[in-house]
């Protein structure tokens, strides 16, 4: 059984959260200002807006050393909607990676909506969700809490794939806001 620490409250936390806890995980879970509230657990995620990453990382920078961190973030200008914002050669979750060099940051459940993640499909298909990082024991330790929690996971490679993976969920997103796709729809990947 592995402790997971959710910083953020919304969707996306209450989904993930609800997969660790379905896996048999103990999960603790509380808001990015909850900043009294030390983190414990073996993984941490992120599952705040990009945005408030950076305030995260500074506020708890002593708190990462030594844990599995992941990135659920989409970088994107969520006021145009037409763009990510960090650089093309370059991803969130290897900007997030530099801040703390002691964690072992992995990007995950970026191209899932809470949705298929609290379903467990995206239509017929079990929902995938997929890993990136340089750590192969943090990647087999999210992926069996994913695993367990009923969901496929997916090893898409060391961390330099987040960059493909957040255009991935920026081509969803915007799928979505333009109402192409619905908001439980999504990609799922087919072995």
């Amino acid at each position: 059984m592995t402790h997971v620490s959710i910083i953020g409250t919304g969707n996306m936390a209450q989904a993930i959260a609800g997969i660790a806890t379905k896996g048999g995980n103990t999960v603790e879970q509380f808001g990015h200002a909850d900043t009294d509230k030390r983190i414990t657990g073996d993984i941490v995620v992120l599952a705040v807006p990009y945005s408030a990453v950076d305030t995260v990382l500074s506020e708890r920078a002593d708190q990462f050393e030594g844990k599995v961190v992941v990135d659920i973030t989409n970088p994107l200008n969520f006021e145009t909607f037409d763009s990510l914002v960090v650089p093309a050669d370059g991803s969130a979750a290897a900007q997030i990676a530099a801040k703390i060099p002691g964690a072992h940051v992995l990007k995950a459940f970026n191209t899932n909506f809470g949705g298929t993640l609290t379903a467990g499909a995206v239509g017929t298909n079990p929902t995938t969700v997929l890993i990136a990082g340089d750590d192969t024991d943090a990647k087999a330790l999210l992926a069996g809490i994913v695993s367990a929690g009923g969901l496929q996971a997916v090893d898409a490679g060391s961390l330099a794939r987040a960059r493909e993976l957040e255009a991935l969920g920026f081509l969803q997103l915007t799928l979505a806001a333009s109402e192409k796709i619905s908001w439980t729809g999504g990609f799922a990947v087919i072995s």
